[in-house]
Order: structure tokens, then sequence, then C-alpha cells
């Protein structure tokens, strides 16, 4: 198997292992592959891929897609390192407004799955952070939503004290202010 699948403390959350072979001339890795993918649980097939480069410190986030372009991410960090956050924004949900995170970096390789209705952000842990990730939909900026990364009520550790942020995550609403159409179970 070209990939371990492993669930987190909220157990749609995935951390994905991929199978890396390496030697003298570098490394090949499967990144995705639908049949593998579908065996695990994750059976929402991906229609965009996206490219971001940071600087140290950059946060991105916490963003998430309304219904019905609401997105599925699978994250990945193919140079540098980012601490990875997911936090489950599902009403009902039993981990309602729980954070789970992950450091991802080039070197581990390692690949989170952030299924729908759930934010998502990251902060690049080093210079020239690259972060590509595969969506389920497409952007859609009307449907755009998001959540203040320092929401007191999360209490999300950054690993970081002083993020650079854009103006746009700095406006963000705390959870129990967002806009959200998610609810647990459907």
């Amino acid at each position: 198997m070209p990939f371990e699948f492993k669930k987190l403390d909220i157990p749609d959350v995935v951390l994905i292992k991929p199978k890396v072979f390496e030697d003298t001339r570098g490394f090949f890795m499967e990144v995705y592959k639908a049949s593998e993918f579908k065996k695990n649980g994750i059976t929402h097939d991906f229609v965009q891929d996206n490219h971001s480069v940071s600087c140290k410190g950059v946060l991105r986030g916490l963003h998430y897609q309304l219904k019905p372009m609401e997105q599925g991410k699978l994250v990945r960090c193919v140079k540098g390192k980012i601490w990875d956050v997911v936090v489950d924004i599902r009403k009902g949900s039993p981990w309602y407004g729980k954070w789970v995170a992950q450091e991802l970096s080039e070197k581990n390789k390692l690949m989170l799955w952030v299924p729908p209705g759930f934010a998502h952000g990251f902060v690049a842990l080093e210079e020239h952070t690259e972060v590509i990730y595969k969506v389920t939909k497409e952007y859609a900026p009307e449907l755009d939503r998001g959540i203040i990364w320092n929401d007191p009520d999360l209490g999300i550790n950054w690993r970081i004290k002083s993020p650079v942020i854009s103006e746009k995550d700095g406006g963000l609403p705390r959870l129990e202010e967002a806009e959200n159409n998610f609810v647990y179970g459907e």
C-alpha cells in the first residue's frame, strides 16, 4: 500500500503518510490515488489545485466555503514547514469548536485531509514555504468565509506570537459570529 491513513483526535480529519522511494537520484512518491483514498473513506473527487508561497510567520486562515460549494482539502507542504490547523465547525458535532494540528513539511512529506465542514489555516514556520492543496469544489468568492485566527474560544496554539496576516483575515469574525451552514451528519 502506497499510503498510511491515520485518523486524528477529530476522526474525520486524516493524516496521510505516503510511501517514499528514495535513492541517490532523489525520491519518488504517489501523492494521490483515488482507489486507495476511497478505500480509506475519502470519497470526494478533486476539481482544483492551489499553490501558495509564504514568508516565515505568515498565517493564512481560518478559511472555509459555505454549502453548496463546501470544500474538502488535501494539503501538503512541498517546501519549508507549516503548522496546519483544522477546526470542526459542524453544528451538533461532538467536536464542534475543537481543533487539531499537524506539522507538515518537505522533509516529512505528510499530507492532511480536511473534510468539508471544517475551517482550515496554517502558519509558515520557515522562509519561502510552499503549500499545495487539492480541493473538492472550485473557489466561489461569494461563499468564502472564515474565522479569526486568534478566537479566544478556540484557544489555538499557533506556535507563533505575532503572525503576519492579511487585512481580510484580520477582520474575520469569531466562530460564534461566523456565518456557517454546516450540520453534523448531513
